[in-house]
This record gives structure tokens, C-alpha cells and sequence, in this order.
């Protein structure tokens, strides 16, 4: 936060400073001013640079802050005012970036926001962080990827344990555990379901359900929605792979806990404030009903001809035939 603030006070002292100083320009024409012009090799296309950066405009409303959330991530690449200024920098510089919103509102169809006004600009302060090759970036990615899956399952084996749950580990990773089995039929693919649930964080974090007081004492009671079992096609894309797996080892009329490791949910991606990436997720469901699938009817049995079979009698010379039908 210190370092929010500073960079804000240095910002705005850089505009007083700006309004008398004149910009750079690069070779393509963006206007620019680095302020630290520190020693090292500088930045190049196609390298993964990690900055800081505030946008605001020309009269000090700032409108976007990497500083409220994450430093942002970018390949360099050959175009763009930004791009165009990263080149000339190195680690730990701080530049900013002047851009006339006239050139970004060339169409005259578009749409101009009241606070950019023809002759206005929109001003770019940003730091660099950290600068990566491209391979030096994903070796990091996939470091960081297999030691956040690593405290996943370490995560996920202390949650079993703190709840003292005797769980089933499928070949995928899944875990269940059967709260009440059914006595009707599991289904298969193909088939509609609708289910009951309650989904909630390792942590106890509940992020969505089907029960309208679950929602409202959670705090996430939408105006408008339905509260009732999802119905869904087993098989069909839109479904969680971990729901999929799960719900085929269940009885109709079971309720059951599953546990969902990330690879079978959200995997690297977030979903939502509460979901971030590598998150196990606990779902209490309850399989309410299963409507089967309308298979294709099987053809009808092609019935053999009747058999004939002829009885001659001794006493008289007529012929008797009997037809039989064949025991299917």
C-alpha cells in the first residue's frame, strides 16, 4: 500500500514536472519520459515482462491500478504505444507513457468517454518488475503449477483428516463419500439428472448451491433465480469433469460428498473471488431423480418359418400335417 501511494505522489509530482519538460519520442512517434534510466540489458520483443501500472488521465483521475490486484504480464511484442516504450527499458525502470486519445478514437462511430475529451490524453506510469525470456517464463510456470498442485493434495489429505472422513479415491483422484445410498438404479451417460447441492471451499467457503435458505444464510441469494435440482445431460459439455465421474456412482435417490481436486474442476483457471486456481472443491449433492435416455428401440424378432413336420398313419393312407411353432 506504502508503495501504491508513493508511486502516486511520484506520478502526479512527474505530471507538475511533464507539463514543462517535453516527452521523447520514439522512432514510431508514442511520447514518453523514463525516469530511473537504470543499467542493464534492456528489454526486446518477444521477452515476458512483468509490470506495474497505473493509467489515468491527463487530469490526474486515475482509471486502472495494477496495484489494487496483481502485476500484470506481457510478451512484448512489435506494436502498440506501450510496446513501443518497453523496449527502451530495463529492470526497475519507471517511464511514463503519454497517449492522445484522438488516435484512439479515430472511428467516428465510437464511442468516446466524457472524461477523454477531443485534445485530451491518457496517461501510462508503469515500473518494471521482473523481465523473463519466453522459456525462463514457462520453466516459472510450470515450477509454480507443480508446487501449487503439490499443497493441493496436501490441503485436501488435511481437510479428510480434520473432518475424520472415510472417503473412496477413484482412478482419477476423485473422492467420495456415500452419506445414503439409493435403491434405484445408477444411471449412465445419456441420461437427465437432477441434483442437489451445496458447493463450498476446503476452507468451508460456501460459492453456490440449490438451496434457496443455504443462499441466504451464505449471503448469496440472487433476486430472480429458481431455486431447484440442476438438470443436466450426463455426458454433455458444461458439467465439471468431477461431477460427471461422480454422479455415475451414485443410486438415484443417493446423497453423497464429493471431493473434486482441481484437474477435475477448474484446474489453473479461477472461477469466480472465491475459486482460485488449484482449488479443491466439496460438493454435498443429492441425485433427486434420474430420467433415462429414450434408447433406440430394438428390431423385432424375425420369427422362423413354421416348421412341418408330417405323421403317417398305419391305418390310413391321408396325410395329417402339423405345424409347430418353434420355441423362441
Amino acid at each position: 500500500m506504502k508503495k501504491y501511494l508513493l508511486l502516486l505522489l511520484i506520478g502526479s509530482s512527474f505530471l507538475t514536472a511533464c507539463a514543462q519538460d517535453q516527452f521523447q519520442r520514439t522512432s514510431k512517434g508514442t511520447m514518453y519520459k523514463n525516469f530511473t534510466n537504470n543499467t542493464g540489458d534492456r528489454i526486446k520483443v518477444g521477452d515476458i515482462v512483468t509490470i506495474n501500472a497505473i493509467q489515468k488521465t491527463d487530469k490526474d483521475s486515475i482509471l486502472y491500478s495494477s496495484y489494487k490486484g496483481a502485476p500484470i504480464k506481457v510478451q512484448v511484442q512489435a506494436e502498440g504505444d506501450m510496446m513501443d516504450v518497453l523496449p527502451l527499458l530495463t529492470l526497475k525502470d519507471s517511464a511514463m507513457i503519454k497517449v492522445p486519445t484522438d488516435s484512439l478514437f479515430k472511428d467516428p462511430h465510437a464511442q468516446r468517454p466524457a472524461f477523454f475529451p477531443k485534445g485530451s490524453s491518457l496517461i501510462i506510469l508503469l515500473h518494471v518488475e521482473k523481465i523473463q525470456s519466453l522459456q525462463e517464463a514457462m520453466a516459472e510456470r510450470e515450477a509454480d503449477a507443480a508446487k501449487k498442485q503439490a499443497d493441493e493434495v496436501t490441503l485436501v489429505d488435511k481437510y479428510v483428516a480434520d473432518h475424520k472422513l472415510t472417503v473412496i479415491t477413484t482412478a482419477s483422484g476423485l473422492k467420495y463419500k456415500v452419506v445414503q445410498a439409493g435403491i434405484k438404479p445408477k444411471p449412465i451417460a445419456g441420461d437427465s439428472v437432477y441434483v442437489n447441492y451445496v458447493g463450498h471451499t476446503l476452507e468451508g467457503k460456501i460459492f453456490d448451491t440449490s438451496y434457496e435458505q443455504v443462499a441466504k444464510s451464505a449471503g448469496l441469494q440472487q433476486i430472480g433465480r429458481e431455486y431447484e435440482p440442476l438438470k443436466f445431460v450426463l455426458g454433455q459439455q458444461g458439467i465439471i469433469p468431477g461431477w460427471q465421474e461422480g454422479i455415475l456412482l451414485l443410486n438415484e435417490g443417493s446423497k453423497a460428498t464429493l471431493i473434486i481436486p482441481s484437474k477435475l474442476a477448474y484446474g489453473d483457471k479461477a472461477a469466480g473471488p472465491d475459486i482460485p486456481p488449484y482449488s479443491t472443491l466439496v460438493f454435498d449433492i443429492e441425485l433427486v431423480k434420474v430420467v433415462r435416455s429414450k434408447a433406440a428401440a430394438p428390431a423385432a424378432a424375425t420369427k422362423k418359418p413354421a416348421a412341418k413336420r408330417t405323421t403317417k398313419k398305419k391305418t390310413t393312407t391321408k396325410k395329417t400335417t402339423v405345424a409347430t411353432k418353434k420355441q423362441q
